[in-house]
């Protein structure tokens, strides 16, 4: 067990889907899931495992923001042994061709986090998914008939920009949108040799004022869940 984990050996799958709320998560493992145990709630975070047809698959809240989702990835990769993590969020559309509901795949992240300075580099790391997780995310995509919208997004560590007009820098390098885990879960994974990859659903956008609601980004963003989880 970790501080933040209360999970056994052999509780967690080696494939982990990652919503930042928790309560996603408890979504998922009660829609989707069969057989499901609950492996974690500490700071009520909630974990689960069950089968998707016939494999094992766990699902966990990550928190919102890198320094969270970079405790929880960590201890999954070093701790639990999970091999494949595939954080299913919501983001910010920075791309005027982005609606509601459409699905974003990150190719890589970019950021304003120090995350990466741990690593004691000599340049900007670009930090990238996993390219066995991205071929089996376009296929599924075929697959189930869902248009994806594959690029870069913004990783940011802030939520509320007192510089109201910096994301149109992002957008001008075709940056598709923003999320505030992708960066700091690819820098785990990269760096432990494992494979992540980040499916977000559009929940709002700096292009038009319409936005989904908390109840909504919880329960109707189901697309994005069962692509991830043809590819657990």
């Amino acid at each position: 067990m970790t501080p933040h984990n209360r999970a056994k050996m052999g509780d967690i799958a080696q494939t982990v889907l990652m919503p930042g709320d928790p309560l996603r998560a408890k979504f998922i493992a009660e829609n989707f899931l069969e057989d499901v145990t609950l492996f974690n709630d500490v700071r009520g975070m909630l974990g689960y495992t069950g089968t998707y047809n016939g494999k094992k698959v766990s699902v966990m809240g990550s928190g919102m923001g890198a320094p969270s989702i970079g405790i929880y990835s960590y201890e999954l990769i070093h701790f639990y042994g999970v091999k494949n993590l595939i954080r299913i969020g919501s983001c910010g559309a920075y791309s005027d061709k982005l609606k509601l509901y459409d699905v974003v795949v990150a190719m890589a992240a970019s950021t304003d986090s120090n995350f990466a300075h741990q690593y004691k580099l000599d340049g900007t790391y670009s930090a990238n998914c996993s390219w066995e997780l991205l071929r089996k995310t376009y296929e599924a995509s075929k697959k189930q008939g869902v248009d994806i919208n594959v690029g870069n997004v913004f990783c940011s560590d802030i939520f509320y920009n007192a510089s109201a007009d910096e994301w149109k820098k992002w957008a001008k390098m075709g940056v598709l949108a923003v999320d505030m885990e992708s960066y700091a879960l690819y820098c785990n994974a990269n760096y432990a040799g494992v494979n992540a990859i980040t499916i977000l659903t559009v929940s709002d956008s700096f292009n038009f004022e319409e936005k989904t609601t908390a109840e909504e980004r919880q329960k109707s963003f189901t697309t994005m869940m069962k692509l991830a989880l043809e590819i657990a």
